[in-house]
């Protein structure tokens, strides 16, 4: 029986429930459940505190975890990532005011304000400089301005609440995190840890791709084909009308729109677009 934890709350809570699902796995029906047995698929899940996830499966009690890539990280888990899951993304930085600092070489000997200090001092670490690190719970922006600190690490996003407090953000991204697949570091695959990853990287297929089908005429099928190769090779198949063929290939969501504008202006009709509810490649 493979036993994984999974967020019980908070923004990475819903998205892994609903990975989940897709995969074809039973999940909770109410946020009061805090575990569910999926006995068809062998397994049983476990809805914890998103932040305790790694420290959980780097004991050894739970085999896999959904967790935020910041959040492994700041734990300190033996933990290694198995797959990124593509949903709750975001991008940790570095901010002080305006011209006090404007390098990570800078920060050295200062304060730094976050509330992810095991994610700071990892990056302090890879570029050899020494501060201290100050743990907040929160609204660590405030810091600055009300002494604590000489300079913030935490997440951006549009930057607004930053300039709000009089802040700029300098040097690289200190982390960019999603949601990640962790599994206690040194342990190998089982059949159906596999299963399991098989089942996940086919919903990010089916998230990123569509099914893109439509009529074109045979001399300009190659000329389609360029536009739409699909994974192996798009499946041609002739039509009753002489001279013209249908043509089925999955299509990267994001490109969507161009290739359909591209194969309309080539001569292609009747060009429809679905969704890929589930697939194994």
């Amino acid at each position: 029986m493979l036993r994984i934890a999974v967020p019980n709350k908070g923004s990475l809570s819903q998205g892994a429930i609903d990975m989940l699902t897709e995969a074809g796995y039973r999940q909770r029906r109410s946020s009061r459940d805090l575990q569910v047995l999926d006995a068809d698929n062998e397994v049983e899940f476990f809805y914890l505190r998103p932040g305790d996830i790694a420290t959980y499966v780097a004991s050894g009690d739970l085999d896999l975890g959904i967790t935020g890539r910041d959040l492994s990280v700041d734990s300190g888990a033996e933990v290694e990532e198995v797959l990124a899951l593509g949903f709750g993304r975001s991008t940790f930085r570095y901010a002080a005011r305006s011209g006090a600092v404007d390098s990570v070489a800078g920060l050295d000997g200062r304060r730094i304000a976050t509330s992810y200090p095991g994610v700071v001092r990892r990056d302090l670490e890879a570029h050899g400089v020494e501060a201290e690190i100050i743990k907040l719970a929160g609204a660590v922006e405030n810091a600055i301005a009300l002494g604590v600190a000489d300079a913030i690490a935490d997440v951006v996003e549009t930057g607004t609440t930053l300039k709000q407090a009089g802040l700029a953000v300098f040097g690289e991204p200190i982390m960019r995190s999603e949601a990640i697949l962790v599994r206690k570091s040194g342990n190998g695959d089982a059949a159906a840890v596999d299963q399991l990853l098989r089942r996940l990287r086919g919903v990010l297929v089916a998230r990123s791709y569509v099914m893109l089908a439509y009529d074109v005429r045979a001399e300009i099928l190659e000329q389609a084909v360029e536009l739409t190769p699909g994974i192996e090779s798009p499946t041609v198949s002739p039509l009753h009308r002489e001279g013209w063929v249908a043509v089925q290939s999955m299509t990267e969501r994001s490109d969507l729109h161009r290739v359909m504008d591209a194969l309309y202006e080539l001569g292609a009709r009747g060009i429809l677009a679905s969704n890929i509810d589930a697939c194994r490649l």
